[in-house]
């Protein structure tokens, strides 16, 4: 799936008032987050996801292993939060040509 720049900007700005669904906590990345995750993007389409961590390389490698388990595509990334999108089969949302 590939966005336009017209269409992250569009999804950056649905996504600004939201609060993050998922939160990870002192267990890390598990199967049953990433399953969370999952679900929460076959509902909403565009989700914030809380990764709580001071190691930046650390923080990155869960953010990328978020995006791969999930096939979900990586709009922003602001201080801690990760921003996630990925069209469910009913396309909820729907995004500018």
């Amino acid at each position: 799936m590939k966005l336009s720049n017209k269409q992250k900007q569009f999804l950056k700005g649905l996504a600004h008032p939201l609060k993050p669904i998922v939160q990870l906590g002192s267990n890390g990345l598990t199967e049953g987050v990433v399953a969370e995750i999952d679900n929460a993007l076959n509902f909403h389409e565009l989700i914030k996801v809380k990764v709580p961590t001071d190691d930046r390389e650390e923080k990155s490698l869960i953010m990328d292993a978020i995006v791969r388990e999930t096939k979900s595509e990586k709009l922003q990334v602001i201080g801690h939060t990760l921003i996630l999108y990925r069209p469910s089969e009913e396309r909820k949302i729907q995004l500018p040509k």
